[in-house]
């Protein structure tokens, strides 16, 4: 299971060459996103048209909600960390949910998840 962050989304959504090469190189395996990045990705759209359009791509993807238990989880990190590491609400979710189903999140944002243990970050792709 690959779990993909937004910024890595919006590169596919963009059909930025690297970001779709990488993408179809994994196969059957299956990709998910967490519901907060389909979340991000609609907040983005300028349009009703736009959000239709990126909903559709995002189809063929399966979403990923964290439990409650997760959520506590983050509640505990963003608790300690907010203010030391400016830590997103959102970051920590997404964050925390690759923690709690034991893989990587793929992303370029490293910075946004520094305070959370055990999450590894994977940069899928070169960016240039």
């Amino acid at each position: 299971m690959i779990l993909l962050d937004t910024d890595i989304m919006i590169d596919v959504l963009r059909d930025y060459p690297p970001a779709i090469v990488w993408l179809n190189s994994h196969g059957d395996e299956i990709i998910v996103l967490p519901g907060f990045v389909v979340m991000e990705l609609i907040q983005g759209c300028k349009t009703k048209r736009e959000v239709a359009k990126v909903r559709k791509k995002l189809s063929s993807f399966e979403v990923l909600w964290p439990t409650p238990e997760v959520c506590n989880e983050a509640l505990d990190i963003f608790a300690i960390h907010h203010r030391s590491h400016q830590i997103g609400i959102i970051d920590v979710l997404i964050g925390q949910l690759a923690v709690s189903f034991k893989i990587p999140l793929y992303t370029f944002n490293k910075k946004h998840y520094i305070p959370i243990p055990g999450l590894q970050i994977v940069h899928p792709y070169k960016k240039g």
